[in-house]
């Protein structure tokens, strides 16, 4: 029995080892499979669209002197500290949209050949609608490519990446040398006018539906084109990028080798915004579309409000709460605002803190101020949360939200307000969570694109062919959020006669208006500003107030430019580095 035992169970082991030898067969799809199954051809697109960086919150600002993170693991402020190589980069997208890029240009080559729909003229409008897509996605992922790793080589060539538009597969060459900035921008510039083409501006929207009706001679139109698919990249989403990728090449870091000028730049800003309807189309609480409680419960799927452009879907949780309220509302308090921040905000009269005309006290530093910072920004003696609990900073505090109490108290005396819901509770008797999404495109940031632009090539009052200028546009942003409400705003009116003071101010504006959304890094490093500004913190203790250096950086002048990953130079001879790197 013992000798039956034995060769029934080798037998058994023998035929378990087919297995190892011989894999299943797997039910996946192949290749072949999209030109009669419409929904897995378009998962090629789907592939690009979870590849998006513009989905969450980096919170980067870790590596500007916006913030510092109490966090020892936190890669954005060991890479301020000096650990930032070629391959250790926590700013590398080179494999992620890349390989997206890869999705869509076997997207863009296959589809002319998909069957979308029985019906030829329906069949057409997918094809469009799905063509326009790809062409408007492969522009993003390059823009998001030059942002991180474009710069100027040893021999003096600002390069961007190698510019594909087929897709690659076991015979392709992939030794391929970069593009020049140039030529990618261009590339950039023929996806998006390809996109604008096959896209509506917007999903839904009654006139571009009229528009398309009479294109392609049918009132189905809105099957294609029509509400159900908001969320989708459309025409003004593609136009938007277009105009992130003027304003970047336009700037000091990129502007002698890109052949962008800002005249440029203030034009294609100025025409994404006229969805917006221009100037007066500035939305009067966009500066709390975060907080925006009914707005927010009321938003239905793939509809943005007048705030912004576009946006990721809401859902309903606390997990920006948990890691960032202070400690003894049960959260991490990761994310410190900096006194460098909070003196950027100016006094409710429009005056900068350090202006004789300001009214500014030391000694109450925060009274009197712009009301942005009390929004944005938790610091000493502010109510927090669904309890109302008041948060002291002050090092000599007596609770964990004090200066440096614990490991998960402030840093810098200030905790993070902006894009936290004060209406969340994480008490672990009764947690409360509210929806949130994030804004993948904010309209103030094209506002501020258009401003900044518009300054350099006509000067504050200067309005091209536009309509309205810098000065406007400033003038607007500033008296939504109440500042300068009492004196006609006297600061931006000195201002509007000066470029370089408007430069200034506007710089300034973008850094509060769009603090801790994550382009403070990108914008110092196109300015090509100061990267090695000292981080401060307030220390309060018996009421006296005390300005302290909390993090120094140590960037490099080559680091305005990121580097390409070590490992793809290795690799492939013909890619250059950029220089330092």
């Amino acid at each position: 029995m013992k000798k039956i035992f034995a060769i029934l169970g080798l037998a058994c082991v023998m035929a378990s080892c087919d297995d190892l030898f011989e894999p299943a067969i797997e039910n996946n799809l192949g290749l072949d499979a999209i030109y009669t199954n419409p929904d897995y051809a378009g998962n090629l697109l789907g592939n690009a669209y979870t590849r998006l960086p513009n989905g969450s919150y980096s919170f980067n600002d870790v590596a500007t002197d916006d913030a510092v993170s109490n966090d020892a693991t936190n890669n954005y402020r060991k890479l301020a500290a000096g650990t930032w190589t070629s391959d250790n980069n926590p700013f590398d997208r080179w494999q992620n949209c890349r390989a997206a890029i890869q999705y869509i240009n076997l997207f863009i080559k296959c589809a002319p050949d998909v069957h979308w729909n029985d019906d030829e003229t329906l069949n057409q409008m997918f094809l469009d609608r799905h063509m326009g897509e790809a062409y408007a996605l492969r522009a993003m992922f390059t823009y998001y490519l030059l942002q991180s790793h474009a710069g100027y080589t040893a021999d003096g060539e600002l390069l961007g990446i190698p510019v594909l538009t087929e897709p690659e597969d076991q015979s392709s060459d992939f030794n391929l040398p970069r593009n020049t900035f140039a030529e990618c921008v261009k590339a950039i510039e023929g996806d998006v006018a390809k996109a604008a083409e096959l896209l509506p501006g917007e999903y839904g929207d009654a006139a571009e539906l009229a528009k398309l009706e009479a294109k392609y001679g049918t009132n189905m139109v809105t099957r294609v084109f029509g509400e159900n698919f908001l969320g989708r990249v459309s025409g003004r989403i593609a136009q938007a990028f277009l105009a992130q990728t003027y304003i970047m090449a336009a700037s000091p870091a990129y502007s002698a080798g890109s052949g962008v000028t800002y005249e440029m730049a203030a034009n294609q800003a100025a025409k994404v915004l006229g969805y917006a309807g221009g100037v007066n189309g500035i939305d009067p609480t966009g500066f709390t579309w975060y907080c925006n409680a009914d707005e927010i419960q009321n938003l239905a799927n793939g509809y943005s409000p007048k705030e912004v452009l576009w946006r990721g879907e809401k859902s309903e949780n606390a997990d920006l709460e948990e890691n960032n309220y202070p400690p003894t509302l049960y959260g991490k308090g990761q994310i410190n605002p900096s006194q460098n921040l909070v003196d950027a905000f100016p006094m409710a009269n429009g005056y900068p803190i350090s202006d004789p005309n300001s009214g500014y006290n030391a000694n109450d530093p925060y009274a009197g101020r712009d009301p942005r910072l009390a929004t944005y920004i938790t610091y000493n003696g502010m109510t927090c949360a669904l309890e109302n609990t008041t948060v002291y900073t002050a090092a000599d505090g007596t609770d964990n939200n004090a200066l440096n109490k614990i490991a998960t108290s402030t840093r810098t005396g200030y905790y993070l307000r902006k894009l936290l819901r004060q209406d969340v509770s994480l008490n672990p008797n009764g947690v409360n969570k509210r929806y949130h999404y994030t804004p993948r495109i904010r309209f103030t940031e094209i506002f501020l694109d258009y401003a900044e632009a518009a300054n350099e090539a006509w000067g504050p009052t200067g309005a091209g062919s536009n309509g309205y200028s810098a000065y406007d546009v400033i003038k607007g942003i500033r008296s939504r959020a109440g500042v300068g409400a009492d004196n006609g705003d006297a600061y931006l009116e000195r201002c509007k006669a000066d470029k370089e003071a408007m430069r200034e101010l506007i710089r300034n504006e973008r850094r509060l208006e769009l603090c801790f959304e994550g382009h403070r890094f990108w914008d110092l490093r196109r300015w090509k500003a100061d990267l090695n500004t000292t981080v401060k913190g307030m220390s309060i203790t018996n009421g006296q107030y005390t300005v302290i250096d909390v993090e120094t950086r140590n960037y490099k002048d080559y680091m305005y430019y990121g580097p390409i990953p070590y490992s793809e130079i290795l690799k492939f001879s013909n890619l250059k580095q950029n220089q330092g790197w």
